[in-house]
């Protein structure tokens, strides 16, 4: 029985910010005169049950799945890595750079060497605040979102400067070689990185549920004092923790750069940027990898389905940021809720104004 109200409850904490925001953009899109019916119809046909679609929407998935998973292991750990965004950047540039400089190497040499470039860079760059905070207790968060400022600066740099192709009509890298590249598979969008995104999906699963890490980083989420009690090296935890983050972090964005970029350009990672979009997927999907897989397809169908319903009817593709918006609030009204206990405090308040009405009458 609390085995079924445990499923329930996270089958319900993924579907209320999902219906409700989905709701609330249907009465948006009635506000403007369409059917809501009708452009979700359209979105669902184009992004889910259309072959091209469908494979659209698993390649834009990819990266979203791996930075959803590198913001939840250092979430459930009580850790709040906000430099996944810079660390998938950096990550995307690296990885570009090697796709660009290095000549003579088959593909599968090429496309290796650049993704375990992008890996190590955000690897490296994640070490900084992991140090600061295992060994010193500086705030990670400040730390991590300072960070990302630093990383567009670097890349502007050289963006600009060493690696800039004169032969772009606007600020960008080289553009990588063909052997660095992820090829299209299926006549379609989709290409082996979304494969390599479904295999650390898979590894991250067996870690959080059946591997010792996974029991350690909830202990050290749970309370971080026992767990060093207990004899666990939380400062070497902590270290590990943030250093998988930030090599998940850079795979993403290296990933994509090879996949659907191929040259770096300063607007690389779109608006809002693929790491707070992992974030907002991660919170979703309740820090669960499966839930992020599911999360990380249904948001990248929605945006597959804007690229459409312009075309189909006077919904402006822009429908996807007024949803986004709001899921991040239905999230923040869960959280909220779950932290301060806001539902038993509103019921206490309405009975309690039911009996003074029923006591005034």
């Amino acid at each position: 029985m609390k085995k079924r109200d445990t499923i329930l409850r996270s089958i319900y904490n993924v579907l209320f910010p999902v219906i409700g925001a989905l709701f609330l953009g249907g009465i948006v899109i009635a506000a403007i005169g369409e059917n809501p019916f009708t452009t979700y119809a359209i979105m669902i046909q184009k992004s889910l049950l259309s072959g091209g679609g469908l494979l659209k929407t698993l390649h834009f998935a990819a990266p979203l799945i791996l930075t959803g998973l590198a913001i939840a292991i250092t979430f459930k750990a009580n850790i709040f890595n906000m430099g996944v965004e810079g660390q998938a950047v950096l990550g995307a540039f690296f990885a570009g750079v090697v796709g660009f400089t290095v000549k003579g190497l088959p593909p599968v040499l090429h496309i290796g060497l650049c993704v375990l470039t992008g890996m190590v860079v955000g690897m490296l760059f994640a070490l900084i605040p992991a140090v600061l905070k295992a060994y010193f207790n500086v705030n990670e968060m400040v730390v991590t979102l300072m960070l990302n400022y630093v990383v567009v600066e670097i890349v502007k740099f050289l963006s600009q400067g060493v690696f800039k192709d004169p032969g772009s009509g606007y600020v960008s890298t080289y553009p990588i070689a063909d052997s660095a590249m992820f090829k299209k598979l299926f006549n379609s969008d989709l290409t082996a990185f979304f494969f390599i995104a479904l295999i650390v999906f898979g590894l991250m699963y067996v870690v959080f549920k059946y591997s010792k890490l996974g029991y350690e980083v909830t202990a050290i989420g749970k309370n971080p004092e026992f767990s060093e009690a207990t004899g666990m090296k939380v400062s070497r935890k902590i270290m590990t923790i943030m250093l998988i983050s930030g090599a998940i972090s850079g795979l993403a964005g290296a990933g994509f750069l090879m996949s659907e970029k191929f040259r770096f350009t300063l607007d690389f990672s779109g608006s809002p940027g693929l790491g707070w979009d992992g974030m907002l997927i991660a919170l979703l999907g309740s820090h669960n990898p499966v839930g992020i897989l599911i999360a990380a397809i249904f948001y990248s169908a929605l945006k597959t389905g804007s690229d459409y319903i312009s075309v189909f009817t006077n919904v402006p593709k822009d429908i996807v940021g007024v949803i986004q918006g709001m899921l991040i609030l239905l999230l923040s009204v869960k959280f909220l809720n779950r932290n301060f206990n806001l539902a038993d405090r509103l019921k206490a308040i309405w009975k309690k104004a039911g009996s003074k009405g029923r006591k005034a009458l």
